[in-house]
Formats: structure tokens, C-alpha cells, sequence
């Protein structure tokens, strides 16, 4: 499983490198996660930049009247590969799941949550953690949802809509875009503040950013 592969490639270029930050984009996203649990010690900061979502289901953008529809199933919520939850889980099926009955706001896609009471991600609570989405991708309508996954859980996570700090306009693929160095210094910024410069290590971007 490609989750699998790219996890286990991180841990080991971490062991060889050290601490350093991890930034993933997209698809790459849902690497981040167990990256993070497995050397919590050497992650010293997790920059997820539209991080593959949303939780426990894929979202499949339709027409009107239901523009959103429930895709592929995340078994382990956030990835298809396993998580450490707290009470532990060793078969995703005991994960127990319920959508919201009713959306955040408009245009927002209504969200897939633990049931309560929920287990806990304690292994990604110690890590400082951004999640950074565009004004105009097709993330905007969900990406609350890995917000909201993720708090529920235990986790404490920097959401940052760039159309909310005077960056617009911006897509999916940010980092193509004539405004990528504003882009990249909300980043830069945020590490500056999250995470001491003499812990912080070399920065490494991981998998794909399908």
C-alpha cells in the first residue's frame, strides 16, 4: 500500500537525518499523520498544506442539488493505514463514525466524526501541526472537516485560510501560483513561531502532491 511505503520510507530517512519539519501537499497528506506518530521525537513540526481529505469518507464534488456525495472509505479515518488511538483499535472496524446532520455553513460539506466519546490521537498532540488551505480550491468546502476530526481527537491544529490573512485567489496547487512566496511565508512565519529554531532540524517534503 502506497500510505505504507511512504511512511516507512520517512521513518527511515528520519532516523538517518535527524529531527527535521515535514511538509506534505495533498495526496501526500494522509502520509503525514503516521509519520508524525512514528518518531513524534524527531517531527518537531507538521506543515500539512491541503492535507488529502476529508476524515472517513472522500468527498465527490456533483452538480446541483447534492453537491457533495460520500466517496471511498478512510478506514482509519484520516488514512488507510493505522493510527494510534487511545483506547487502542487493532481492527479499523471498531471505529464507530457519524456524519453531522447539518453543515457548518453554507456551501460547506457536512462532516464525518468519531462518535462519542472519542478516542484520542495522543502520539500528535505533542506535534505542532498547520494545516493551510486556499481561497478558491476545491478543499475550501471540507477542509474543515480534517480541522474538526483532528480536535476532537485531542489534537491542536493551526487552521489558516489564506483568503483570511489577505492572501486570495489561491488553488489547489498553491505552490505553482505567482503569489507562492506569500504563500510561503505564512509558513515561514508560523514556524517561526511554533517551533525553536535550534530544535528545528532540516525541512523535508514528502510523496506525491496528487
Amino acid at each position: 500500500m502506497i500510505q505504507a511505503a511512504n511512511r516507512d520510507a520517512a521513518v527511515v530517512l528520519l532516523d538517518k537525518i535527524g529531527p527535521a519539519i515535514v511538509l506534505t501537499h495533498s495526496q501526500s497528506g494522509a502520509y503525514g499523520w503516521p509519520i508524525a506518530e512514528a518518531r513524534p521525537e524527531l517531527v518537531k513540526a507538521l506543515v500539512q498544506v491541503e492535507p488529502s481529505g476529508p476524515p472517513v469518507h472522500d468527498m465527490e464534488l456533483t452538480g446541483a442539488p447534492d453537491y457533495f456525495k460520500d466517496g471511498q472509505l478512510r478506514p482509519w479515518g484520516l488514512t488507510h493505514v493505522p493510527l494510534g488511538y487511545s483506547p487502542p483499535v487493532a481492527d479499523p472496524s471498531k471505529l464507530q463514525f457519524v456524519k453531522q446532520d447539518k453543515a457548518d455553513g453554507p456551501e460547506l460539506a457536512r462532516c464525518w466524526l468519531q462518535k462519542e466519546p472519542a478516542r484520542q490521537l495522543l502520539k500528535l498532540q505533542k506535534t505542532p501541526i498547520l494545516v493551510l488551505t486556499g481561497e478558491a480550491s476545491f478543499h475550501f468546502p471540507y477542509e474543515h472537516c480534517d480541522v474538526k476530526f483532528l480536535e476532537q481527537a485531542g489534537v491542536r491544529v493551526t487552521w489558516t485560510k489564506l483568503g483570511d490573512v489577505g492572501i486570495h485567489g489561491n488553488g489547489h496547487m498553491m505552490m505553482l501560483e505567482k503569489n507562492n512566496l506569500q504563500v510561503a511565508e505564512v509558513i515561514t512565519r508560523w514556524l517561526a513561531k511554533s517551533v525553536p529554531a535550534k530544535s528545528a532540524g532540516r525541512a523535508i517534503r514528502v510523496g506525491t502532491s496528487r
